[in-house]
């Protein structure tokens, strides 16, 4: 009998529309490091997409994020195996996260550009760790690199890296 697959925490509040997302003001006038921070705590809502690729934040540090998730069979490709999408926006997601905790107030961020290399497939429902790390917050770039490891056999199943762009609001 297998286990059953991990499924993230539904206890979360997940943007359900536009209407539901922060108050771009609001967000404007915390660093980027507390409104991670709001999100963890749940006083901000979460992305729709953490909802819909099955992965939840787990840690917040300033420079580091951690989140924790599985593939379920909902994301894989005609061979069914886990698409490479799953993996991509995952890293994506921990190493922009981990740019973000370095963005002062009154600026935004997005990612300029992702490399992913997969290492080994992650099995459906597998539970895994996605931690990304900042390499270089400057005033308008920021670097990260990100993994994914089994939250249980500890193995290293992607790596990436990244680039964002960090822009100055008004």
């Amino acid at each position: 009998m297998t286990d059953a697959p991990y499924i993230a925490p539904k206890n979360r509040n997940y943007a359900k529309s536009p209407a539901d997302l922060p108050d771009p003001s609001r967000a404007l006038s915390r660093s980027g490091l507390e409104s991670m921070q709001a999100m963890l705590r749940g006083e901000t809502v979460g992305p729709p997409i953490s909802e819909g690729m099955n992965y939840t934040i787990d840690t917040v540090e300033e420079g580091r994020v951690v989140f924790r998730g599985a593939p379920l069979f909902a994301h894989t490709n005609p061979m069914g195996t886990v698409h490479g999408g799953w993996y991509g926006t995952l890293l994506d997601s921990c190493m922009a996260c981990a740019v973000m905790t370095m963005v002062p107030k009154g600026s935004v961020y997005t990612t300029l550009e992702y490399k992913i290399n997969i290492t080994r497939a992650i099995p459906v429902g597998m539970e895994v760790v996605a931690v990304g790390t900042i390499q270089h917050a400057g005033r308008s770039t920021g670097v990260a690199n990100g993994e994914i490891r089994g939250a249980k056999d500890g193995k290293l199943y992607a790596t990436g890296s990244t680039t964002c762009i960090i822009m100055k609001v008004g």
